[in-house]
Formats: structure tokens, C-alpha cells, sequence
């Protein structure tokens, strides 16, 4: 009868659920604010700290006094000076020079066979040897993440979780610690560096934080993992299906496996889970974000973008009448992985309308993570999670592009990961989730469209 409070702090909002007994009783969500200068891309500490706090007080009184484990998702990829309020996300792009020169050097893929982190500017290991390259930040003391500092607000300790640790890029993923030749490359010390801890390792809550929030005095802390595992455990755990994909603000298909695997050619990544198994895949800079995009240069009717898109849809055609979108507007990781690529329309003409390049854009993000799923998941079935996937005509317009069916559950999210990553449940009754079927026709206009699409 354990409540569970999962915590899942993304790069555009921190959601919370509550479950109990695999029913979720309490839902909500708060919007993170992004900042950009120039190529930087970074959050606020105290803002995300605000946001959490604001987000648990959301919770009925009652069912917060019930809450015996609580536990956190955390994007990949992150970085913070511990004398700066900034936290570098994933997408930020400073490191982009520094990493593309570094990539041509066979310490490259020594680290990468080494981290299972492909050598770019996301890894907070890009971003450390920028720092250094710049002579800036270099008598930090200490380096976190969002997991690092969201685990230090509850518990007191200094602590990371072994699953987002391994996406750091200077993490032994096979000695499973963090690398003395790494990080001596990078001028850093172990001691700058936290603790790094089992995703299911549970701690005790301040006292003040217990009296602040209102929670039993038995209330654990669980480590949890990163927000990408997480959410292929999920998937795997209720349907013991292996391949995944999401399409929020970036995309990414995983699959989960029982052992390292790593292609230094393609460079896909391989993170750590737990003792049983990783998540290897590969990542798109180029998800809703594209979307997002769209509403605010090309929609008429920015608020209700969403809700005009099945129509769009409905009134175009396959191919936007030869309308073709490179969607790396944000760069690219797979399978590029250049930051520098940049995105447009091509084969633009006078007879293209507003709504063919809506169709486009869309098409040529699907298109773009076709070529992941081809690479990670082959002719399989996956399931689906990310708000891209809750407009149903979107969905099916993916499961057509990829030639695959998907399936889209609410428990696909990271939330429900760390709920089946603790407890381990047995699962009551199969969730079967939304089931989209490739429409066969438009499927094979799709193939023909993929052949040369990125010409």
C-alpha cells in the first residue's frame, strides 16, 4: 500500500505523479523557462528549486503525509558550476569547436569506447573541456548536475545517480566509477565530483525538508535515473518489449540490453540502468522543439497549433507536393552528430502554402528519426511516450513513416520508470495502450520519399 511520489525533471517542465498500488492518483506539471546567450543554453538553479517546491505543495495535504518514497528522473547531459546558478543543458553549444576538433584525435574514441557518451558538444565532458580550453570556471570546486543538486536539496548529500553519471562521458561504464584518465585529461579531481550511487539506493530526508513539505517521518529518498532510461524501462517493464522511442523537446529510440554495446562508426550511446541491464540507443536534437518552432513563424493561430494540426494534415499530401524540410534547426546528434548542421526548406516553389510547410516540417523530423529507428530498432514494434504521440494524428503519422506500429500508454512515461525500477511490481493486467497501425499505402509513398529525402 506504499504511495510513491516520482519526480521527473525534463528541460522544459518538471511533472509529478503520485502512485499507489500502479494507479496514479495525483498528476501535475510545471513549465521551465530556458535561457539562451549566443551559443549558451542553460536553466536557473533557484528557478528549478522554486518550481519544485511549488510543484509538491500542488499535492493535497493529505496524500503528501501518506508518501513513504519519492524518487527523481532528471535529463541527461547537464552541468553546473557550484559558484554559478547556471545549468547547462544538453543543448547547449558552446563546446561545439572545441569538441569537433577534439573528435578528430584517437583519445576520441578511446573515450567513447571507454563512457559509452558519443564524443559532442551535449556531454558535460564537451563542456568541462571547453571550460578548460577558455581558461573559465577552473577554481570551481565542485561540478553537478540537476540530479546532484535536486538529490543534495533532500538528502544533505553530495550524490549522483549511476545512470545519469554514465551519461556524463567521463564515466568507466565497465569499472563502473569515474575515470582516473579522463578525468586527469580534464584537469579534474575525484573530490570535485559526487559520490556516485545505485538508481534504487534509498537515503533519509532532512528534517527540514520533511517539515516543510509535510511528509511521514519515514519518508525515503530513492537516487532514481535519467529521464531517457527511464522511460525504455518503463516500456520494457509492462510489455517486456526492448525498443522504445520519445518525441518531446528532442527524440530518441533505445533499446534495452543486458550488456554494453557499443558502434564507435555511429557512435550510439550505451547508459547504465541498473545491475541487470543499459539503455543503448540514439538521440535527435530535432523533436517538438521543431514543432514549437512551427507554432510561433507558421501558424496562424499560435494557442490552438496543436489542435489545427490533424486538420493540416488532412488537407496535404504525402510529400507536402515536393516540399522538402532538413529538420536540424537545433544541430544534430545521430546521425550526424554535428552541431553545426543547420536545417531549411529545399525545392521550395510559388505553389507551396502555409500548410504544405507545417507538413514538411513534420514529415522531415519523422523522416530524420526514421534513420535512428532503422539503426536501433528495426522491424519492431515500439513503444511510444512524449506529448508528440497524444494528438493521435501525429502518432499515426509516425507509425506510417517508420513503417512500425506503436504503442502509446501514459505508463511508457519516466515517472512509471522509477516507480517499476524500485518496486519491481507485479503487473496486474496488461495496459494496452493506443495501438497505431502504418497505414500501407502512404507507407510505401514514405519508403520512396526516404530514399533520397536527404539528398
Amino acid at each position: 500500500m506504499t504511495v510513491f511520489l516520482g519526480i521527473d525533471i525534463g528541460t522544459t517542465a518538471i511533472k509529478l505523479g503520485v502512485i499507489k498500488e500502479q494507479q496514479l492518483l495525483f498528476e501535475t506539471s510545471l513549465v521551465l523557462t530556458t535561457y539562451e546567450d549566443g551559443e549558451a543554453r542553460y536553466q536557473h538553479a533557484s528557478e528549478i528549486i522554486e518550481a519544485l517546491e511549488k510543484g509538491i505543495l500542488l499535492i493535497p495535504k493529505n496524500i503528501r503525509a501518506e508518501i513513504s518514497i519519492i524518487s527523481f528522473s532528471t535529463a541527461m547531459h547537464s552541468l553546473m558550476p557550484a559558484n554559478s546558478q547556471k545549468i547547462f543543458l544538453w543543448s547547449d553549444l558552446q563546446a561545439g569547436k572545441t569538441i569537433t576538433e577534439f573528435s578528430k584525435t584517437k583519445l576520441a574514441k578511446h573515450f567513447y569506447q571507454l563512457t559509452g557518451t558519443p564524443i559532442h558538444a551535449m556531454s558535460p565532458f564537451a563542456k568541462l573541456l571547453y571550460f578548460k580550453e577558455v581558461n573559465k570556471y577552473q577554481k570551481v570546486t565542485r561540478w553537478l548536475g540537476l540530479k546532484e543538486l535536486v538529490l543534495e536539496y533532500f538528502t544533505g548529500k553530495f550524490i549522483i545517480d549511476r545512470s545519469c553519471a554514465s551519461a556524463t562521458g567521463y564515466y568507466d561504464l565497465r569499472n563502473q566509477k569515474w575515470s582516473g584518465e579522463i578525468l586527469s585529461y580534464l584537469a579534474i579531481d575525484t573530490n570535485q565530483l559526487a559520490e556516485i550511487v545505485d538508481t534504487t539506493a534509498s537515503f533519509q530526508m532532512t528534517s527540514e525538508k520533511i517539515r516543510y513539505f509535510g511528509f511521514a517521518s519515514t519518508v525515503r529518498v530513492v537516487a532514481g535515473a535519467s529521464d531517457g532510461a527511464l522511460a525504455a524501462y518503463a516500456s520494457f517493464y509492462r510489455t517486456k518489449r526492448t525498443a522504445s522511442l520519445t518525441i518531446g523537446t528532442s527524440a530518441a529510440v533505445r533499446q534495452i540490453s543486458n550488456s554494453i554495446k557499443l558502434e564507435p562508426t555511429k557512435q550510439n550511446f550505451c547508459y547504465y540502468l541498473n545491475k541487470d541491464y543499459f539503455v543503448i540507443g540514439a538521440p535527435s536534437n530535432n523533436g517538438a522543439s521543431l514543432l514549437e518552432w512551427s507554432a510561433e513563424q507558421l501558424a496562424k493561430d499560435t494557442l490552438a497549433f496543436y489542435q489545427q494540426l490533424p486538420d493540416v494534415l488532412e488537407k496535404t499530401i504525402v510529400g507536402s507536393h515536393g516540399l522538402r524540410f532538413l529538420p536540424y534547426l537545433n544541430g544534430e546528434r545521430a546521425p550526424l552528430w554535428d552541431e553545426n548542421a543547420k536545417g531549411g526548406f529545399y525545392d521550395l516553389a510559388l505553389h507551396h502554402t502555409r500548410e504544405d510547410l507545417l507538413r514538411s516540417v513534420i514529415e522531415g523530423m519523422l523522416l530524420n528519426i526514421k534513420r535512428l529507428v532503422q539503426l536501433v530498432a528495426p522491424d519492431q514494434i515500439l513503444s511510444v511516450s512524449g506529448g508528440f504521440f497524444q494528438t493521435p494524428a501525429l502518432a499515426q503519422l509516425a507509425s506510417t513513416i517508420f513503417g512500425a506500429e506503436c504503442i502509446y500508454a501514459s505508463e511508457n512515461e519516466p515517472i512509471f520508470g522509477l516507480y517499476y525500477l524500485y518496486f519491481q511490481p507485479k503487473i496486474k493486467k496488461e495496459i494496452t495502450g493506443t495501438h497505431f497501425i502504418p497505414n500501407k499505402k502512404e507507407q510505401a509513398a514514405y519508403e520512396r520519399l526516404a530514399e533520397d529525402y536527404f539528398r
